[in-house]
């Protein structure tokens, strides 16, 4: 699954983030950064992945994930993109 993902000013709707199912596509507020930015976009993505799921399981698991990324020291630094992912995509 292909997500598409776009900034822009979420103020006004008390959002910090939005996925739209129908377009696989996350809107995050273009204000975040840091931990906050990787917890939000996580929570958006796992709402595209995991259809099914509710807003408490939402937001346990991207607020898990976020604290063990950002413990294992992730940064929004690096753009090496040349070794595959597991399903082989670039």
């Amino acid at each position: 699954m292909r997500i598409r993902i776009f900034y822009k000013k979420l103020g006004r709707k008390k959002l910090w983030g939005e996925a739209d199912h129908d377009k696989n596509l996350i809107l995050l507020d273009e204000r975040l950064h840091g931990r906050k930015h990787l917890e939000i976009l996580t929570h958006e993505s796992l709402h595209l992945l995991l259809p099914g799921a509710n807003e408490d399981e939402i937001v346990r698991i991207s607020t898990a994930l976020t604290r063990v990324l950002w413990e294992e020291n992730y940064r929004r630094i690096d753009n090496d993109d040349e070794i595959p992912l597991q399903d082989g995509t670039i």
